[in-house]
């Protein structure tokens, strides 16, 4: 219609072009811009190379988890009141005591400098100029410390952990240092998964480099250039130094942090090193959420790293409402997988998420068209937030839970 070519197709993986293929598609004309999270998405893969995309894109084994999540937000309808004279006013919420203009959070990614140069810093400066705030990784391209320079808001951190151990003190004390108010531990890396298609296309550890993925990266001028010129792609927490052998290094030594056993004593002991809000990210079980908050977490985020550790496991919306039941009168419950649409906030709201992570989507606006693009993707978010719940008849989101649901195959009675 107009200036889109609107194709029917059946929801897929392609595995040529790489992630997940929509029910619906369209190729935008060169007079229009991008206005969703997939034309971001379309926009981005064209302009990484394909060593990059694998590791943005996919997930784990055979992606089974990664397509679960986006499945299941289609399992839900959306009640809807008419006449009711309500629009949408207020999609505030408050995370880690800080209030936040949307529901949205950008979730921890590392490495984020692969899409963009200005990576890590320049995602936490476009969540700052959206309202909201983003969670930087450990294994950012972006030292803690820089990204705290030179943004004016107090962001989270998160923490891959390795046990009681200096490594892990000293990334507590540097966050803390820095400011951060709150700090998330990731605990579902007991191992590295197989990421059999970042592995393929040579995203491994170690990268391997052939004159055929130089040149794919090559024929992307702008990507290339940047990547040559700022050299962002090695973990800044870890290694000090820029270029190949420091992307080397800190690879190591995230596969160190990666692979540390982890108990719920050394949960207890990382709790008591840090003084502001804390939450355990990784969590799909409401007895592991029982006990986190049990143990002095303020929240739980309800993920599968988005699909990218234990292929088979749940989606992240499946897990939501059985940790909320359980710990949601007690604690802060997030919710990060698969969520693309504002839509998918919606119900994850109602089903009892304070908010949401996003990752992909994020990284998708970085690669396509940097901060401005990252921005611009947390914008959508909010429109499309606002405009749906408009239609529902809703006016906050305080609002929503549970009655403005419905299965999507239940058939409407009067």
């Amino acid at each position: 219609t107009g200036s889109k070519r609107i194709v029917a197709r059946p929801y897929t993986l392609d595995d040529k072009r790489g992630g997940i293929v929509p029910a619906f598609k369209y190729k935008l004309s060169s007079k229009s811009g991008p206005i969703s999270v997939e034309d971001y998405r379309r926009l981005a893969r064209r302009a990484v190379p394909d060593m990059v995309w694998a590791y943005i894109d996919y997930g784990a084994d055979d992606l089974t988890t990664l397509q679960a999540n986006r499945r299941a937000f289609g399992r839900y309808s959306l009640r809807t009141r008419v006449l009711t004279g309500n629009v949408a006013s207020d999609l505030s919420v408050t995370v880690g005591r800080q209030e936040l203009s949307l529901p949205v959070l950008l979730a921890p990614t590392g490495l984020v400098g692969l899409s963009h140069w200005k990576g890590e810093l320049g995602a936490a400066q476009a969540a700052e100029r959206a309202g909201t705030l983003s969670i930087l990784s450990t294994a950012s391209s972006y030292s803690l410390e820089e990204v705290a320079a030179d943004t004016d808001k107090d962001h989270f951190f998160q923490l891959y952990p390795r046990g009681r151990t200096e490594i892990t003190e000293s990334l507590i004390r540097r966050a803390k240092e820095a400011g951060y108010q709150g700090m998330f531990i990731t605990v579902d890396v007991q191992a590295q998964s197989n990421r059999e298609s970042q592995r393929k296309r040579g995203m491994g550890n170690p990268p391997i480099i052939t004159p055929r993925r130089v040149l794919d990266g090559a024929i992307r001028p702008k990507w290339w250039t940047a990547f040559v010129r700022h050299r962002r792609f090695s973990g800044r927490n870890l290694v000090s130094g820029f270029g190949a052998r420091a992307a080397v290094a800190s690879l190591t030594a995230q596969d160190d942090l990666l692979r540390a056993p982890l108990t719920w004593d050394d949960f207890k002991w990382m709790r008591d090193q840090w003084d502001g809000p804390l939450y355990i990210k990784g969590v799909l079980d409401a007895d592991d959420a029982e006990m986190a908050v049990d143990l002095g977490a303020q929240g739980v985020v309800v993920s599968n790293h988005g699909g990218r550790q234990l292929d088979g496991a749940p989606a992240a919306l499946d897990a939501l409402p059985a940790i909320v039941a359980r710990v949601g009168d007690r604690a802060e419950v997030l919710l990060d997988g698969g969520v693309r649409r504002g839509t998918d906030v919606i119900k994850a709201l109602c089903l009892g998420a304070n908010a949401v992570c996003i990752g992909r989507p994020y990284v998708y606006g970085m690669g396509a068209r940097g901060p401005a693009g990252a921005e611009h993707i947390i914008n959508i978010f909010r429109e499309e937030i606002r405009t749906n719940m408009t239609l529902m008849g809703v006016r906050s989101v305080k609002e929503l839970d549970s009655s403005w649901l419905l299965p999507a195959d239940t058939p409407i009675t009067g």
